[in-house]
């Protein structure tokens, strides 16, 4: 790569456009149940550089994993998610919002076919080690699966929302 020079983070930032975000009429991603906190913070910062938003139940487990993994100043792109989760997500479908699945499952999308959002779009990731809860597979529009070559059979969720959510942005 001759000739090629690293761009100073202060001159990314002021490249970068600054839209607020507009999440509620476009992309959300909600870890409904999962249980590390890492992948919070992480999943956190992806909203951030995607223009997506993040939904998560208002828990103490979630409140303090979020205080601990977030590092950016201000969380404008967050929304708490009250009472059942199942009840949240029929109102997501109630206003029209498509809901994505990331999960291992019959006649699941390949990431690499997924197309960007063109419509509301709810990103569900479930918990760790069970997945998705069978509660609301009901509530499912589409579930994609990230292709694997390795001896995995699934990738940290903070990694699979990260993929996903660049993919449903249209930023790859």
């Amino acid at each position: 790569m001759s000739g090629a020079r690293r761009t100073p983070p202060a001159e990314l930032r002021r490249q970068r456009n600054h839209r607020s975000h507009q999440c509620w009429n476009h992309l959300i991603v909600a870890p409904l149940w999962v249980s590390f906190e890492a992948n919070l913070g992480t999943l956190l910062r992806t909203c951030d550089a995607v223009g997506a938003c993040m939904a998560v139940p208002k828990t103490a487990h979630y409140r303090e994993a979020l205080a601990r993994g977030d590092t950016l100043p201000k969380r404008p792109h967050m929304h708490w998610v009250k009472g059942s989760k199942v009840r949240w997500l029929e109102s997501q479908r109630d206003r029209d919002a498509r809901i994505v699945a990331v999960e291992l499952a019959d006649d699941s999308i390949p990431l690499t076919l997924l197309e960007p959002a063109r419509e509301p779009t709810i990103v569900l990731l479930g918990h760790e080690r069970s997945g998705v809860p069978d509660e609301a597979w009901p509530l499912i529009d589409d579930v994609v699966q990230i292709p694997m070559i390795g001896r995995g059979s699934s990738l940290n969720v903070a990694v699979a929302g990260s993929l996903v959510l660049y993919r449903r942005a249209g930023l790859c």
